[in-house]
């Protein structure tokens, strides 16, 4: 009986030995597999980037060049206004940020500054106090603020629909109203309506 016991013990060990061997084996491959789906899915996504930017190199060789100068931020003070609603009872508490092209620009908007506050009080006042409440009316007025502000620069489509020059006059115009006006964007810094 002495013999049976050490006939068993030999067995069990080379058993373990295997299990743990296909054990390493195994976690060897999913960390093999792991590795090569991350390297596959990795190459797809410079790929990818890669086709992009052949497809719209002009497009994305233009938005750099912009986004190297940084652009600048004038505040206007707040604006207290009466809305056009039925009575005369509803006003709007707007701030104003506009975006200027560059720092250089703050000089030549800050010349315009008493015109352009007045055209924004005049566009602000011709609103409800419910269009203003949609977030479609915030941003058509900031639409219409930018046209405002580039009025006095020679901008806004109300010029053009009065008197419209030929095609070509107008291409070249809209190409060089785009390169002079100092007013990229308008940002509301706060908005009440009471």
């Amino acid at each position: 009986m002495s013999a049976k016991p050490e006939t068993e013990e030999p067995p069990k060990a080379p058993a373990k030995s295997k299990k743990l061997l296909i054990i390493i084996g195994a976690a060897v491959l999913i960390v093999a597999l792991l590795a090569g789906g991350a390297f596959f899915y990795i190459s797809k996504q410079r790929a990818a980037a890669a086709e992009d930017a052949e497809d719209g190199g002009t497009e994305k060789t233009t938005a750099p060049a912009k986004a190297k100068v940084p652009p600048a931020y004038l505040p206007l003070d707040s604006m207290v206004v009466n809305l056009a609603d039925p009575g005369g009872e509803k006003v709007a508490q707007v701030g104003i940020t506009l975006e200027l092209a560059d720092a250089h620009s703050v000089d030549t908007v800050k010349a315009f500054l008493p015109t352009i506050r007045s055209g924004i009080l005049l566009l602000i006042s011709q609103r409800t106090a419910e269009e203003l409440l949609k977030p479609e009316g915030k941003q058509q007025l900031a639409k219409d603020i930018l046209r405002e502000t580039s009025l006095p620069f020679g901008g806004g489509d109300e010029a053009h629909e009065d008197e419209p020059p030929p095609p070509k006059k107008k291409k070249k115009a809209a190409k060089s109203e785009h390169a002079e006006m100092p007013v990229v964007g308008v940002l509301f810094s706060s908005f009440i309506v009471q």
